[in-house]
């Protein structure tokens, strides 16, 4: 058997001890022995290592890099989907999700760095890479001595990607990188950024990623900027001013860079769609306990039909959305990753979190409103999902467009 889900269990148990997790944390759905050895092994480690930090990480808007990228390395846990010559699992994308999850149950603003390092930057490596490539970063990024981020978006171009303005022009053995980038998680700790530019004509449609160094002459990280949620995960903006980046740094080939994008947005709305799963499992844990330990009235809060109605909707919320996760991401690891799904999974994950968090609040009452308690960061770490990779307007537009053009295609052929 492969080291994946064996290894994690075993270095997890060895060490750690499990946090206790409500009763809704039971997954009514029948996975892989393999898959749910994984998830077993990540919570124990999450809930050991990465939830004593949550509330740190996201008061003091703090990265906790020295306290968990190796450990998380030494789990398998950044190279889930990466083979095993280059120190992954070798496992797919229901087996990534799962982790981001798990991680994010525990902290969503470390689950979302997680999550731009192990999939944005990592997996993107993984699918485009060349073996030179591989055999340079993929090693030093799944082992957690690097951490890899990925920025397209721009000041002026966000859900317009396409216009976007950053250049390179070549100029002998290098490409000479001009331009800035926002939003960029993981910008301030990076050492290694998948950028994406126009080559050649800066009016073009015609984009090149490229692996960009922290140390490269040209390439500056701007000031971390100061978010309302995921203020464990940072974020900034990149500048470039004449970056120089050799040819063989070039990911996916000369000009591929649109496809490049495109698959790897499929794939990021898909494993980041475990984010927003995840903060809907942790309101859960936050909120059933409290409603069947706090009294009014004389008798349990749980206790009454309304409050009984307001969690049973938060359960159904969490778990059709996992199970719709689940089930897409079941569908990629068979080949099948339409950008329709995609979209779709993470639109109805990021709503329901975004829901479920308030009906968190709410159950907890004047508590809940209260930053002693977690229920505030749940809500703030969930509006991201609505917004990151690409908003949920533009996932509408994405879906309906694919409706409409099966529906188009489907009537030419009849």
């Amino acid at each position: 058997m492969k080291r994946s889900a064996q290894s994690v269990k075993r270095r997890a148990i060895q060490c750690l001890s499990p946090r206790k997790f409500s009763a809704v944390a039971n997954i009514p759905f029948h996975l892989p022995d393999e898959i749910n050895e994984l998830r077993e092994a990540v919570r124990v480690f999450a809930a050991a290592e990465v939830a004593p930090l949550a509330d740190r990480a996201d008061r003091e808007d703090y990265f906790p890099r020295d306290e968990l990228w190796t450990k998380m390395g030494d789990m398998g846990l950044h190279g889930v989907t990466v083979s095993e010559e280059f120190g992954g699992l070798g496992l797919g994308y229901l087996a990534h999700a799962i982790c981001m999850e798990e991680i994010s149950r525990a902290a969503g603003g470390i689950g979302l760095s997680y999550g731009a390092h192990s999939n944005l930057c990592i997996n993107q490596i993984s699918l485009h890479g060349t073996q030179q490539q591989k055999e340079k970063y993929l090693t030093k990024l799944v082992s957690g001595e690097y951490v890899g981020a990925l920025s397209m978006s721009e000041p002026n171009a966000g859900s317009d990607v396409m216009s976007m303005k950053t250049v390179a022009v070549e100029d002998g053995d290098s490409w000479v990188l001009n331009g800035g980038k926002q939003w960029c998680t993981n910008s301030t700790h990076a050492d290694v950024v998948v950028v994406y530019a126009k080559t050649g004509d800066p009016n073009s449609r015609k984009l090149t990623a490229f692996l960009v160094e922290k140390d490269m002459p040209g390439f500056q990280v701007g000031p971390k900027l100061d978010k309302l949620g995921m203020r464990g995960s940072p974020t900034a903006p990149l500048y470039f001013e004449n970056c120089r980046i050799p040819k063989e740094n070039i990911l996916g080939g000369l000009g591929k860079g649109a496809q490049v994008l495109m698959k790897g947005l499929n794939y990021e709305r898909l494993v980041l769609s475990g984010g927003p799963v995840g903060i809907m499992q942790a309101a859960l844990d936050c909120a059933v306990p409290y409603v069947f330990e706090r009294q009014q009235f004389g008798q349990y809060l749980g206790r009454f039909q309304m409050m009984q109605a307001k969690i049973s909707d938060m359960y159904v919320a969490l778990q059709s959305s996992r199970a719709y996760l689940y089930n897409s991401a079941a569908s990629c690891d068979a080949g099948i990753a339409d950008n329709k799904n995609c979209a779709a999974v993470l639109l109805m994950c990021s709503e329901n979190a975004v829901k479920v968090s308030l009906e968190a609040i709410q159950c907890l009452g004047g508590n809940g409103y209260c930053n002693e308690y977690p229920t505030g960061r749940f809500l703030r770490d969930a509006k991201l999902y609505d917004i990151g990779a690409g908003t949920n307007e533009i996932r509408r537009f994405i879906i309906g467009r694919a409706m409409g053009d099966e529906q188009l295609g489907s009537s030419k052929q009849h």
